[in-house]
């Protein structure tokens, strides 16, 4: 099923903290990446805030699952980079 870049992110958004599925091309080197991860995991968060706005750079900040493991697993995914994204078992292109 093919749905939008709003859509796409906007379901990210509103995950809930539930895992989900994304590729993305990665705006630093242009590789393709796949990622397991959530929203609003407040692990490693010290207070002090980011130093930037990551909406305004169209950004989504997630949780790694993989990277986490061992210590910081925070990143971030370009919205504009999305490819595909697996929510609740349903796979979705985006265009």
């Amino acid at each position: 099923m093919n749905i939008s870049r709003k859509t796409a992110t906007d379901m990210i958004r509103g995950s809930k903290g539930k895992v989900f599925g994304v590729t993305f091309i990665k705006r630093t080197t242009g590789e393709e990446r796949k990622m397991s991860a959530r929203t609003g995991v407040r692990k490693g968060v010290t207070g002090e805030g980011l130093k930037f706005n990551p909406t305004a750079k169209g950004l989504l900040k997630v949780w790694d699952m993989n990277a986490g493991k061992g210590g910081n697993g925070h990143r971030f995914i370009p919205e504009d980079g999305l490819l595909t994204l697996k929510v609740e078992g349903e796979v979705y292109e985006v265009e």
